[in-house]
């Protein structure tokens, strides 16, 4: 038993301890931005987005093909206008309204208030974490499909897919547990060399469709056969565009990284332009660069590959691009391919999980909707990994069936882009801007209705996260009820004046409900205390009143301002979301400054206890005395030193 105990704290120790790489980004309302000077230039910033960005030229090609057949290319071109014509602009502007990396959530959380902007957040995190987590899963499947299938191990590993993600899955879990620093220098060289080898794999193709002419016009012909004519092969392109919406997945985590972009030296903390503009290059050349691979990829693929090698159990399924590289360039080629596309889809789902880490800690602790755990990282590396397992066990480890769970999780965050840049701009009294923003939302609005529509597996994966994080959130805000959550106590002069003079004899208050706020309210409140609780009548009183303003909030600091009413009665006024968190707080701020325990003094509230609580939980108020009392007991275990409350 002596031995067992230290080792116990130290796995504790080291389970709830935070890495410090991961607290580089600004969490918490009142968490201060990483300062310009810190910053990274643009471009490198743009490879740490890139890894989950354009490691998407890993599978984009084949799903497109899936999706659209014959007309993959046609598809990916409208795509490629949706991004550069519709997600750009949005998430440039995103970057201009959110630029300490908030997003869209941060945006659409202003518009809000009370538990309904809770609740919808809560709903965005759900689905933000659809897009994260099945980036992780997806990307280590498909890794896991271009090590199965490549022609030096595909004897070997057949039939080893599943184990392969679910390893590729825990070796990610085990980088995060041990610490993981986000490297943009690794990104870099991930990127640079990944991008390369993919133009030597684009120009091998281009060049063989160039040389076999009947590559172009076999193709035309069927597509001509198929479709009739160009305004049909529009129509339908547009009609399958929602499944190709995986290549617009990289425009969240470009605004998320906004900290890490290094800004001008006439930044300011209010308006950083220099990160905003080194950002806005960052979405650009990124969407750019991706646009034209988008294009040429999907154009040699479609016309190279057979049709029926795209199919599951084809040697194109999610590979599209790895199988030209060794049908054109070589197994010796093919297979440093198939290592650096490995690496890029491991390292994007570390961005992924990364996204995570900072994402929930930004919202559901100031919430009051986390455990204390889950301020750590470790233990919400397990959760994550653990849930990936799930994922990775649900959809086999296949690619194609985690399309529409990723691209549902992609949309749902641009579309909510697109409406908050929309109701920024209505506000700004720009109307070409809101017109156009407006547009812009409705596409990707129906674009999501009909991926849920066609593909409802990613709702369903996105409403059991929702349903996750709801059922979480109330019950930690349920267990951590009786917390002081008062982060700060200000008093103006009057109210310290107050408290002073009421300190040099015995500081008793009284919790007022405040309803006419005329003479007779208080002359009777005073009254009744001095009867129920025997108070002699040379004592006198200061009041307290409470004022609860957004009772969905959680942790805040508390201004109390002191106010002579009707020339002669003392009264304390406080605004909160709670009124015993915050006479809790006052009572505790008064002990600490004056050297004396105060008392304060309650009446019962009348209705059911089950009732009363329900009003504290939601509203703030309800049977105040007691809950006081808990959160007093709770913040000061040492019953020598707590306030005491007295209630009649």
């Amino acid at each position: 038993m002596a031995t067992s105990r230290p080792r116990t704290g130290r796995l504790r120790t080291w389970m709830l301890q935070g890495l410090s790489d991961m607290a580089r980004t600004p969490q918490g309302p009142h968490a201060q931005a990483v300062p310009a000077q810190e910053g990274r230039p643009w471009w490198r910033v743009m490879c740490l987005t890139g890894v989950d960005y354009f490691s998407t030229l890993g599978y984009q090609p084949g799903i497109a093909a899936l999706a659209a057949g014959l007309l993959s290319p046609v598809a990916t071109v409208v795509l490629v206008v949706v991004t550069l014509a519709g997600a750009l602009p949005v998430y440039r502007r995103v970057a201009e309204e959110s630029p300490h990396g908030q997003g869209s959530i941060a945006m659409l959380e202003r518009l809000l208030t009370f538990w309904k902007g809770k609740l919808f957040v809560l709903t965005l995190l759900g689905f933000a974490a659809t897009d994260f987590l099945i980036t992780i899963t997806l990307s280590a499947a498909d890794a896991a499909t271009h090590l199965v299938e490549n022609p030096h191990l595909t004897g070997t590993l057949h039939d080893k897919q599943m184990l392969i993600t679910l390893v590729l899955v825990a070796l990610l879990g085990a980088v995060f547990l041990k610490g993981f620093l986000e490297a943009i220098g690794v990104a870099v060289v991930l990127v640079v060399i990944y991008l390369a080898l993919n133009v030597v794999v684009t120009v091998a193709g281009l060049w063989h469709v160039i040389t076999e002419g009947h590559v172009i016009t076999d193709w035309s012909t069927a597509l001509t056969a198929e479709h009739g004519n160009v305004f049909a092969m529009i129509g339908v392109a547009l009609l399958v565009f929602p499944k190709l919406a995986l290549g617009l997945s990289g425009f969240e985590t470009g605004v998320a990284v906004m900290p890490h972009v290094e800004g001008g030296t006439d930044d300011t903390e209010e308006k950083p332009a220099g990160r905003i503009r080194g950002t806005k290059k960052l979405l650009t050349v990124a969407a750019v660069i991706m646009s034209v691979f988008l294009i040429a990829t999907s154009f040699i693929t479609t016309l190279l590959i057979p049709e029926r090698e795209f199919e599951s159990g084809g040697d194109a399924n999610g590979r599209a691009l790895a199988y030209l590289a060794h049908e054109y360039l070589g197994n010796a080629f093919g297979t440093v391919y198939d290592v650096s596309t490995i690496a890029i889809l491991w390292f994007a789902g570390a961005s992924a999980m990364a996204g995570l880490l900072n994402l929930m800690p930004r919202y559901l602790p100031r919430y009051g909707m986390a455990p204390h755990w889950a301020r750590a990282v470790r233990p919400m590396v397990i959760v994550f990994i653990l849930i990936a397992f799930l994922v990775t066990w649900i959809f086999d480890a296949d690619v194609d069936a985690q399309g529409g769970a990723y691209a549902t999780g992609v949309l749902v965050l641009i579309s909510s882009a697109a409406v908050a840049v929309t109701i920024a701009a209505r506000k700004a009294r720009q109307r070409n801007w809101t017109a156009g923003f407006a547009v812009i939302s409705a596409v990707f609005l129906y674009t999501t209705v009909v991926n849920v529509i066609e593909r409802p597996d990613g709702v369903k994966i996105g409403a059991c996260f929702i349903a996750g994080i709801i059922l979480v959130s109330l019950l930690s805000r349920l267990a951590r009820s009786f917390e002081l959550r008062v982060t700060s106590v200000t008093m103006d002069p009057m109210a310290e004046r107050f408290v002073r003079d009421i300190a040099s004899r015995r500081a008793r208050f009284i919790a007022n409900e405040p309803d006419n706020r005329d003479r007779t309210e208080y002359r009777e409140k005073i009254e009744q205390i001095r009867a129920d609780n025997d108070v002699p009548v040379q004592e006198d009183f200061v009041f307290v009143e409470v004022t609860v303003l957004d009772a969905s909030e959680f942790e805040a600091g508390l201004n109390v301002r002191g106010e002579v009413m009707h020339g002669r009665y003392r009264v304390l006024t406080l605004e909160s979301s709670s009124i015993p968190n915050a006479l809790a707080a006052l009572l505790l701020h008064v002990r600490d400054t004056t050297g004396r325990t105060p008392d304060i003094y309650f009446e019962w509230t009348e209705g059911s206890p089950f009732t009363n609580f329900l009003r504290f939980f939601l509203f703030g108020q309800g049977e105040v005395a007691p809950v006081t009392r808990e959160v007093l007991r709770e913040a000061e275990p040492d019953r020598a030193r707590r306030p005491r409350v007295h209630v009649g």
